[in-house]
């Protein structure tokens, strides 16, 4: 095999991706975890919203996304990203009170974590949201699980109005597991257009635009259990 076709290959398993951090010195770390990894390339930074619309003209393959931002949140920028690209949205943030956490998922996030995880949860995670996972922290997932106890819809199976059927359960479960559509296929047994199609089923069925949210209302309603 040529150079030419080995560089080829190397540059269509790396991903692009864009950061948007307003502190410096959080935003430098971020640069330094991405542009160290042999996978991950750096598609652009912004330290605000403004910025940020600018770098979905780069089409990256995954936002990291800072909520608190000096022109306001990145929660309202996720459909902003989700109109203009197909890029992953994984939020990362110091912020860790569950209303933020279902906030972020139910706005379209494909995943959250910390700032304060080490590189490499942080280089897992971002690799997990890129393979059709939904990642959260677990910190975060504290939060998440507190909300899920208390909400007074627990347990409440709600298998009548959505009509999930059983074989989308079973997807469910392995979206949870951070298995992408076409490892989900191998494990199924299915051709990944099924998956797909089951996948579009799903969120018609639980009115949701992301796996995340997927399995966050799957698990809400008792359908899925973690």
């Amino acid at each position: 095999m040529s150079k030419t076709n080995l560089k080829e290959i190397e540059m269509k398993n790396r991903h692009r991706i864009a950061i948007v951090e307003d502190d410096l010195i959080i935003r430098d770390h971020f640069i330094k975890i991405v542009s160290g990894s042999d996978t991950l390339d750096l598609a652009g930074v912004a330290p605000n919203l403004a910025g940020a619309a600018e770098l979905i003209k780069q089409r990256p393959d995954l936002f990291l996304l800072d909520i608190g931002l000096p022109d306001g949140s990145g929660l309202d920028f996720i459909s902003v990203i989700k109109e203009g690209c197909d890029a992953k949205i994984l939020i990362f943030t110091s912020f860790g009170d569950l209303e933020t956490v279902v906030t972020a998922l139910r706005a379209g996030a494909d995943g959250y974590i910390l700032k304060d995880s080490d590189t490499r949860n942080i280089l897992d995670d971002i690799d997990a949201t890129l393979a059709g996972g939904a990642p959260i922290s677990a910190s975060a997932a504290v939060y998440l699980l507190d909300r899920l106890r208390t909400d007074s819809v627990v347990g409440v199976v709600a298998e009548e109005d959505s009509g999930l059927t059983n074989r989308e359960i079973e997807l469910l479960e392995l979206f949870a597991k951070g298995e992408s559509y076409k490892d989900a296929a191998k494990t199924l047994g299915i051709s990944p257009l099924t998956i797909n199609n089951h996948a579009k089923s799903i969120y018609r069925k639980l009115a949701v635009n992301s796996r995340g949210e997927a399995v966050f209302e799957a698990v809400k309603t008792g359908q899925l259990k973690m």
